[in-house]
């Protein structure tokens, strides 16, 4: 009955739509909505209607078979203030096309997916196998190094070098993004992009636009001081790719090869390329805690047989199926975007006979389709049997989509893939992993955790040395 101004209004809204619509679709609950009302669906977000994609056939539909039609990504406000739509993941139209192409040829070209970026990927296995042994045995939390050597992986692409564990740029910059990933996920970001008109006051957004800058103003010098040594015959990195690019076409006013390109190229690169992929790590050896027949009985005898104390290669994992099932599991079990990042439609679309709109906010749910009861044996269970056939023999599932689908698919995914076979086995061949003393694997939670990739609760481990 009292009066009510803007801001309460805003955060009733929030509390209500927000934490019941949004969590419950992370959580697991967008599952019971599809089977209540279809696996096509609508949310209402404050002033924001959003269409919800669940269910394999439908995300497939959707994401693949009319691709184009759910190619665009909506405006999102944290993001268009971070990116102001440049860069590959939150930008738009013809940008993200040239974005994406140079990319994807950049990282051909530099060996995604062959030797050059497997021995990159090697030799920092080594340093951080190094750093495991240093804790001979006693219990530690895999957070941050497992950030580290995942971005020094990045960072040798990006800029042709890597940075030592100890160095406090690194550290720094590493922290920047663990911190951004985990704060843009939350309430007050989401609240932020609901009702922007919000922004002036203090909340975890100011947070994150501020270590943005920060990040910003670091690969700006950074990128400069390479200009300074640029040699076009000698090309040492992706910025180098760049950079050549943009001397080639500094006459072209309507070149894509501008300074906030890069800057927003090489923040995505940081941001995706290194949380998701030492998420998915931590959630990998956390399972192997968890389920300790898996590890033992099954990976590490594998490694013996097919490895024994040979040097690891990429080429192994087609001898090594069970292995290559494991690591597949983790990815689809850890569920570590549950919501996908969302998409929105280029023209107006039919599917499952409804009329979508042009520019309507699509929610592919992730979730939905790595949980699907229709395309798993066992989908709430960690069952690495689901990428196997009864002869023993690894088999693909169509519905094996932690890096999305369609034109928005992750650009790193090949690099990705490599990246989680190469450290996950070189871990456990020379490692098996116990909870800490005192510390039963019934214990081990896992529940996940906060942010736009969810990790795993925060828990030590114990790195045994295997004779």
């Amino acid at each position: 009955s009292q009066p009510t101004g803007p801001v309460c209004v805003c955060v009733c809204v929030y509390v209500c739509v927000l934490v019941v619509c949004s969590c419950e679709c992370v959580s697991g609950r967008g599952l019971l909505f599809s089977e209540k009302y279809g696996p096509v669906f609508s949310i209402q977000m404050g002033p924001k209607k959003m269409v919800v994609l669940a269910g394999y056939e439908t995300v497939k539909e959707a994401l693949v078979n009319q691709a184009d039609a759910f190619a665009e990504r909506p405006k999102i406000p944290i993001f268009e203030k971070i990116s102001k739509g440049y860069g590959i993941i939150f930008s738009h139209g013809e940008n993200w096309k040239a974005m994406r192409r140079f990319t994807l040829s950049t990282l051909r070209d530099y060996g995604m997916g062959k030797r050059t970026i497997e021995n990159k990927i090697l030799a920092e296995c080594d340093y951080l196998l190094k750093h495991f042994e240093s804790y001979e045995g006693n219990p530690f939390d895999s957070n941050k190094i497992m950030n580290l050597a995942v971005s020094n992986v990045i960072v040798s692409v990006i800029f042709g070098h890597r940075y030592d564990y100890k160095d406090p740029k690194f550290l720094r910059l590493t922290r920047l993004v663990n911190e951004n990933i985990q704060l843009t996920g939350g309430p007050m970001v989401t609240l932020f992009n609901i009702f922007p008109a919000l922004g002036f006051l203090p909340g975890e957004h100011k947070t994150v636009l501020n270590n943005l800058t920060e990040l910003y103003s670091f690969i700006q010098k950074t990128f400069i001081d390479y200009l300074k040594q640029l040699d076009p015959n000698d090309q040492r990195s992706l910025i180098d790719a760049f950079l050549i690019k943009q001397q080639e076409e500094k006459m072209n006013p309507n070149s894509y090869f501008k300074d906030q390109n890069l800057q927003s190229v090489v923040s995505n690169f940081f941001t995706a390329g290194t949380e998701t992929t030492s998420t998915t790590l931590r959630w990998g050896l956390l399972l192997m805690m968890k389920y300790p027949y898996v590890q033992g009985k099954s990976v590490h005898e594998e490694i013996d047989r097919v490895i024994g104390s040979a040097l690891l290669r990429y080429e192994h994992r087609k001898q090594m199926p069970y292995t290559d099932a494991v690591v597949h599991e983790i990815q689809r079990f850890a569920n570590i975007v549950p919501m996908n990042l969302p998409h929105e439609t280029t023209k107006d679309v039919q599917l499952n006979g409804y009329t979508i709109p042009q520019g309507t906010y699509i929610i592919p749910l992730l979730t939905s389709v790595l949980f699907d009861k229709t395309q798993w044996e066992k989908p709430g269970e960690f069952f690495p049997q689901h990428f196997l056939n009864t002869e023993g023999k690894f088999v693909k599932q169509e519905a094996f989509m932690p890096f999305s689908a369609g034109r928005r698919i992750c650009v790193g995914e090949t690099l990705a893939k490599m990246e989680l076979f190469l450290f996950f086995t070189s871990l456990m061949q020379r490692f098996a992993f116990q909870p800490a003393s005192g510390v039963s694997k019934e214990e081990l939670d896992l529940t996940p955790g906060i942010g736009i990739a969810t990790p795993p609760m925060s828990h030590e481990i114990c790195a045994l040395p295997r004779k």
